[in-house]
């Protein structure tokens, strides 16, 4: 790790819980399934004793069972279109698993300065830099002894920049050599069995070289919320507002899909619609549900990702 600042190789470093965390977690309305999905399999990533306590309690003697379940690699991906959640959820998942697993979990989310500047071998440096650390940390956890009460969490957002496919034609020699040290990080994680998993993000999932998504423990799609999903987010805030079933079902149906465009991300909902709604009002008068429907059919959508390179090819 000579010469490379670790300050600036990871964003911030986060630990969980903490309840600021709780509170944007409870925040991602419609992400439930995907929540409890997260929780579970990071659980018994980094934190095994957990799932051995159960096979003894539940299913004594399916050795076999638990060792297949446990030897898949630390790896999960978050794929899917912009504005779905993906990386506040990566964010925060780590307050959920450490209050389910009772443990103490550190996040360390991995700079886009890992890429380097395109000098030979710097992007292979931070690269292993990275890994170097998070095995570091992890390893001073498992010398605790059996049991031990802590985590590593290594999150890599717009992981295609770092883990595109090593098949695409332009790739330099150099992107190459990182994503080979990538897959290295991954595995050795995996052979070291430590309490350390990745959480990779990714607008563009079919980017990702094949070798980085066949190790995924878990591949998560993330996608536009449905009418459920919308009027899970906006009806509690419109009641409040003391708007009636017809009003708000009228807002849900302005925010879907329409002719031939997509419906609102969940950012939209919640980053753009609602505060355009106050800011509208505010400071003079009331919401209006009259008002805020005219909003809601005249705000558009964030466009889906384009993978232009993919397009150019």
């Amino acid at each position: 790790m000579i010469g490379v600042d670790m300050m600036t190789l990871f964003e911030r470093r986060m630990s969980y819980p903490h309840p600021a965390a709780r509170e944007r977690l409870e925040r991602l309305v419609g992400l439930d399934d995907y929540i409890d999905r997260l929780s579970k399999v990071l659980g018994l990533l980094v934190h095994p004793a957990g799932l051995k306590r159960w096979g003894e309690q539940h299913h004594p003697g399916a050795e076999k069972l638990i060792d297949t379940v446990l030897a898949r690699p630390p790896l999960v991906i978050l794929g899917g279109d912009v504005g779905s959640g993906k990386t506040e959820l990566a964010e925060t998942i780590g307050d959920a698993v450490a209050r389910q697993e009772e443990i103490e979990i550190d996040l360390l989310p991995l700079s886009l300065s890992a890429r380097g500047q395109g000098k030979v071998g710097e992007m292979t440096q931070l690269i292993s830099a990275a890994f170097d650390f998070t095995v570091k940390e992890a390893a001073a956890i498992e010398k605790r002894g059996e049991g031990a009460e802590g985590a590593v969490l290594l999150l890599v957002d717009e992981a295609d920049a770092l883990a595109q496919s090593r098949e695409t034609a332009e790739m330099h020699h150099e992107e190459v050599s990182g994503v080979n040290a990538f897959i290295r990080g991954i595995d050795r994680l995996s052979n070291q069995r430590l309490p350390a998993a990745v959480i990779m993000c990714t607008n563009r999932y079919d980017a990702l070289d094949p070798a980085v998504t066949r190790r995924a423990a878990e591949i998560l799609a993330f996608g536009r919320p449905d009418k459920t999903k919308r009027r899970l987010l906006l009806g509690p805030k419109l009641v409040e507002l003391g708007f009636d079933e017809t009003e708000i079902e009228a807002i849900v149906a302005a925010t879907g899909p329409k002719g031939g465009l997509p419906g609102f991300t969940f950012s939209d909902l919640s980053q753009r619609l609602i505060p355009a709604i106050v800011l509208d009002a505010y400071p003079d008068r009331a919401i209006l549900p009259t008002k805020a429907l005219i909003i809601a059919e005249q705000m558009t959508a964030t466009p889906p990702f384009t993978d232009r390179r993919s397009q150019a090819r």
